[in-house]
């Protein structure tokens, strides 16, 4: 096991930072001291245009996955929704830990919940995922493109940019700014992103001794739960642009999984629920994913490819 001092790399957002300082908190309770490198992402330079419309994947994760690559960094810590499926050759998920709360929450400036806000009410979000299942229950919303860290979107919304906006609510939690939600939207209206409320620890599997350390950070319920919902994922090829929700979850010693494909527009919904072996998620991920594309989920993923997000400035 290593002696030397291990070097956390992070995006320097304030969510990020918490994330990166916890994973520091734990391995110094195994005795391990660790520092925080930041680095900049795609995501964080290119602000004014949605994630969609960057065009590409791993938006908030390439730079970090480069500088484990060369070396300079001993591991990353990601919000696992970030991380796309696909790995980087070179690269494993050493760990996740056990994840957070896994619902998305509407914060809203007057306390209204979801169909208690007005006609045509303004709902920011950056998510095509919250977009389509917003629209499914509420089509006459105005969806506007949000994007910047916690403290802009609340801004945003206080001087009454929006009339509500969606954040995830381990975000929320993990700053301690759970009391600001209106209202939780899981999994009755929203179902969240695969792997959401997740950290994936990632580390260069040219670093056995970083990975036996990192091991010991491994929530294996969270990591069965995780790789099913990703799984369906990767079996649609949706990557960030289809409006996919998945998740998992553990009901009476069994893995329970469901998961929706939407149109962009939310007008159509396509829903499957099957459970499996809590040691056999990816299987169950495959399934799902199959049971969907016979229903037509791949026409639906078409379409978000089709009509892919113009870019949306932030004001």
């Amino acid at each position: 096991m290593t002696t030397r001092r291990l070097r956390i790399g992070t995006r320097g957002s304030q969510l990020a930072r918490w994330q990166a300082e916890w994973v520091r908190e734990q391995l110094q309770r195994l005795g391990i001291e660790a520092e925080l490198v930041l680095i900049t992402t795609s995501g964080d330079r290119q602000q004014q245009w949605s994630v969609e419309a960057l065009g590409t994947t791993g938006v908030f994760t390439k730079e970090i996955q480069q500088a484990l690559l060369a070396g300079e960094i001993d591991l990353a810590v990601h919000s696992l929704k970030d991380l796309p499926t696909r790995p980087v050759p070179g690269l494993t998920i050493a760990a996740i830990p056990s994840r957070g709360p896994v619902a998305d929450t509407l914060i809203t400036r007057d306390g209204r919940s979801l169909m208690e806000l007005p006609p045509s009410a303004t709902v920011g979000t950056g998510s095509r995922r919250r977009a389509a299942q917003l629209l499914f229950h509420r089509p006459d919303l105005q969806i506007v493109p949000l994007r910047g860290n916690l403290d802009t979107r609340l801004r945003r919304l206080r001087e009454g940019d929006f009339d509500g906006i969606v954040v995830a609510a381990a975000g929320l939690a993990r700053l301690g700014r759970l009391s600001e939600a209106t209202q939780n939207l899981t999994p009755d209206y929203l179902l969240p992103a695969p792997g959401q409320g997740a950290l994936a620890i990632e580390a260069a599997e040219s670093t056995p001794d970083v990975l036996e350390i990192l091991a010991r950070l491994n929530d294996s319920r969270t990591a069965a739960e995780v790789t099913a919902e990703r799984t369906v994922l990767a079996t649609l090829a949706a990557g960030c642009l289809a409006p996919v929700a998945a998740w998992a979850r553990v009901v009476q010693g069994r893995l329970l999984l469901t998961a929706r494909v939407l149109s962009p527009d939310g007008a159509e919904k396509l829903e499957v629920t099957c459970s499996g072996e809590i040691s056999e998620p990816k299987r169950l991920g495959e399934k799902v994913g199959a049971l969907l594309k016979a229903q037509g989920a791949d026409r639906l993923v078409s379409m978000a490819r089709a009509h892919p997000e113009k870019p949306a400035a932030e004001d």
